[in-house]
Formats: structure tokens, sequence, C-alpha cells
């Protein structure tokens, strides 16, 4: 008897559920990803988008892993502005509930299976990668004199977002996002 992975029909439903959750997520936003609207996008019966997600916040979770993070992958001079807006782009989605789901239920997940934690680490890395470098060209531009390495500059700049919107469920207004700017270094 072959695997599911092995089976066509299951890896064939598995793929019209993925591509019509991104595109209800990409058209609607994360709050209209529900299995009946999969199922309905897909084509295919709700009771099979089920049994591949049984959560939302699964198909959530799995229809994200295919949009590409757009977060701090254009930076641009002066950086402090940039790194503003981008931190209040960050908030705001931040500031949807089925966004809040995924990221807490990706964290929780984390540490018991092995595939989620290899996605939390692949995104972890390259949101803080980027911020790195784009920290570390504006230290070198002389616009900021950091006051941690620039990999620490990245946690310390979003973790205030995550904190805020998954631990106390609220949401980062500009003046947060502000002092956490202004916090990271001298800016010049």
């Amino acid at each position: 008897m072959a695997s599911r992975d092995d089976d066509p029909r299951f890896l064939r439903s598995r793929e019209a559920i993925v591509t019509a959750a991104r595109e209800v997520l990409l058209t609607h936003g994360p709050g209209a990803v529900s299995h009946a609207r999969v199922a309905e996008q897909a084509g295919i019966a709700r009771a099979t988008v089920y049994r591949h997600w049984p959560r939302t916040d699964q198909l959530l979770a799995a229809a994200m892993a295919t949009v590409p993070m757009p977060f701090f992958d254009a930076p641009a001079t002066p950086t402090r502005d940039w790194l503003v807006r981008e931190l209040t782009t960050l908030a705001r989605q931040l500031d949807h509930h089925d966004v809040r789901v995924v990221a807490t239920t990706l964290a929780g997940t984390a540490l018991w299976e092995d595939d989620v934690d290899a996605r939390r680490a692949r995104l972890a890395a390259l949101l803080a990668g980027r911020l790195a470098d784009a920290l570390e060209a504006a230290r070198a531009r002389g616009e900021v004199d950091l006051h941690a390495a620039p990999r620490d500059a990245a946690a310390l700049a979003i973790g205030p977002l995550y904190y805020r919107a998954t631990i106390e469920r609220g949401t980062t207004d500009e003046d947060v996002i502000a002092a956490v700017v202004d916090g990271l270094g001298r800016w010049r």
C-alpha cells in the first residue's frame, strides 16, 4: 500500500488546497482563509480540506508559507524612516487575529514538530538577516551608532511587536515603534 505522500490523489488535492488558500489569502487577507472558502476556491469538498489541515490556523500557516516574505527586503535611506515604515507594516499585519494565531501557533508548535521548527528557523533567519544587513549598512554609512550588534538590534526591533501582538494581544502604536527604533542606537 502506498503512503499518503506517494498517493497521487492525496498530493493533487493537497496542492489544490494550498493554491486555493494562497489565492484567498492574497486576494482577501488572512481573515478570509477558512475551510469552506478554500474548498470552494479549490473546487473540492470541505471534508478534504479538513483531512489535510484539521485546524484553520494550520491551513493559514500552509498558505502563508507559500507567500514571499516582504518585510525588510528593500532597504531605503534614510534607514530610520524606512525602518519605522517596515515595523509599522509588520505591526499592522500582527493586528489581524488570524496572523496572531499563526504566529503563536508557529512558535508553540515548533517546540514539538521538527518541520514546523525548520519553518520557524527559516523565517527568523530571513527576517533577522535582512534587518541586520540593513542596520549594518546604515552603520557603515554613518546613519546610526547601534547600541548592539546588528543581529541583536534586529531582535530588539521585532521582539516588542511580537510581544505586544501575541502575549498582550494588543496593537503596537506609532509611539512605541518610534521608541523601539530610537532605542536601537543614536540616529543622525
